[in-house]
């Protein structure tokens, strides 16, 4: 006999067994008040065809998908240990709001890592470390800006990734730029364009430009360069970033969720309310390497000036190669270049393209790095990384790689409340920083929030500065690939130098001097002479 010819036999018993009873005690006609609600689920079950569980297991079968439903929460506080969670693990979440809040940062008893897994990576300490992080120079600053810039802009090393108004509420905005303002740092708009919260406080803005040309685009989708300019020359704008692809989703476009598409948003990105948004996965400006420099040309000239540049999730290296050529070719150059990683986030993206699209962060740093040097392009273009950048080490390890300043997204809303509850793309955040709904965006006060940014990134700073000390550096620009050594195995352990060696400046641009693998990306017909 099945569990749904059981529930139905007791659900009689028990419906005649209290009828019975209620010709001599009335009272007992109340438990029909839960065992009634209970049978009628039950019968509900038995009817419904969307579920089998519950049409086999009728009641029973609900604890199912109540149990699912409460899977991350429990995996989180009770299953997963402190070096397991993902995307980051609660080491990473701790360390962020301890900072956030101005608490202790430091960890008891030695560390929870395993140092002899492969993989493990360390920073190499010098015998003559400094005694203060000040010794070299208290929250250096990274000026950006080419040749043909005019309003070159003084960077922090570290500043807020590019996420959406839409992506994130308007509270959740506010008290990132807010935080920005206070920490003399940079806030990235993401491609959803800059809304009156990213101006309310006076932060400095990234505007970022995306495949949609959301905020400087014609009704059919196109660039519209009279509402570019108009945003570009606010003064709160200090550079423009144009996204070709993001580490969660390359080649793939943003989505903004008809949920999240309130008419508020919809008129700040210029498109229909109410209704997914999702952006083209490719630029129509151009469609060429050439195109696109005249393209970072003409929103430096239509900006007055300011530093643009682009960012991307490696994929194709030809690509980026010929870019690069592009770049000699026109003499035109980008002031900087935003490396993001595979590993990067976002609150929506096809798990495939999440899981199995993009480069990942190190070696794509690694590769544009090389490739400008190679081709005699590095000093003039300064490159950023973006892609779980959490802590001192990660700033340390990314700037030795190859990186002059770093971005952070995910840090940056836990430090403003984020609980890595994993419902950005359900309009449903709990504590208000991904979500739409007026009432959960309510709790999130601007007021508290905005030093909690300031303070993690205030920190995390700091801590990065003593790691540069403890290696014996005068600057942060003195790190290089030799200083980080990596386990490769049980017994065998590299330097990022030995494992990436560095290219020689300018061996990209004669036949005779290609490093061996380069020379794929090289015919005959395009080799430079």
């Amino acid at each position: 006999m099945k569990v749904r010819e059981y529930f139905i036999i007791i659900s009689i018993a028990l419906t005649l067994s209290l009828i019975a009873i209620a010709q001599f005690w009335t009272p007992a006609l109340w438990f029909f008040i839960i065992i009634g609600p209970l049978i009628i689920l039950g019968i509900f079950d038995i009817f419904q065809t969307s579920h089998t569980i519950r049409r086999n297991f009728p009641l029973l079968g609900r604890f199912r998908y109540i149990l699912e439903s409460i899977r991350p929460e429990i995996m989180q506080y009770f299953v997963e240990t402190d070096t397991e969670g993902r995307p980051l693990n609660r080491i990473l979440r701790s360390l962020i709001y301890r900072r956030a809040k101005g608490e202790n940062d430091t960890e008891p008893f030695g560390t929870q890592m395993d140092l002899y897994h492969s993989g493990y990576e360390w920073l190499e300490h010098s015998m003559y470390a400094k005694t203060n992080p000040k010794d070299i120079g208290e929250f250096p600053r990274l000026l950006i800006g080419g040749k043909d810039c005019k309003q070159p802009y003084s960077s922090s090393l570290l500043n807020i990734s590019a996420m959406s108004f839409g992506s994130l509420s308007n509270n959740a905005v506010m008290a990132l730029n807010k935080g920005a303002k206070m920490g003399n740092f940079a806030h990235n708009t993401g491609e959803g364009a800059i809304s009156d919260y990213h101006l309310e406080h006076g932060g400095d803005l990234i505007w970022q430009i995306g495949t949609g040309y959301f905020g400087c685009r014609h009704e059919d989708g196109t660039f519209n360069e009279t509402t570019f300019r108009k945003n570009a020359i606010r003064p709160e704008v200090k550079m423009i970033e144009i996204k070709l692809s993001q580490g969660a989703k390359p080649g793939h476009g943003g989505i903004l969720p008809a949920s999240k598409n309130t008419e508020e948003i919809a008129k700040i990105r210029h498109v229909q309310p109410g209704v997914a948004v999702h952006s083209p996965p490719s630029h129509s400006a151009f469609s060429d390497p050439i195109q696109f420099m005249y393209f970072i040309k003409n929103l430096r000239e239509l900006s007055d000036g300011k530093p643009v540049g682009f960012k991307l999730c490696l994929g194709r290296k030809q690509e980026f190669m010929d870019f690069c050529e592009a770049m000699i070719f026109t003499g035109i150059l980008p002031d900087f270049i935003t490396v993001d990683g595979g590993e990067g986030g976002t609150g929506a993206a096809p798990v495939e393209f999440s899981n199995s699209m993009g480069m990942p962060l190190r070696e794509g740093l690694i590769f544009v790095h090389d490739t400008l040097v190679g081709f005699g392009l590095r000093k003039e273009i300064k490159v950023i990384v973006a892609g779980k950048i959490i802590t001192g080490f990660h700033m340390a390890r990314a700037l030795a790689l190859g990186a002059d300043g770093c971005n952070s997204a995910r840090a940056m809303m836990l430090s403003i409340g984020c609980i890595q509850a994993l419902q950005c793309n359900t309009n449903t955040c709990p504590v208000g920083v991904a979500t739409q709904n007026a009432s959960l965006v309510k709790g999130l006060v601007v007021e508290d929030k905005a030093p909690r940014a300031k303070r993690y990134q205030e920190a995390t700073i700091h801590s990065f500065l003593e790691l540069v000390a403890a290696a014996g550096l005068n600057s942060p620009q003195d790190l290089e690939r030799e200083h980080i050594s990596k386990r490769v195995g049980l017994y065998d352990v590299k330097t990022y130098a030995e494992i990436y060696p560095n290219i020689e400046e300018g061996s990209l641009l004669n036949i005779d001097t290609i490093p061996e693998d380069y020379k794929k990306f090289f015919h005959l017909t395009r080799i430079m002479k």
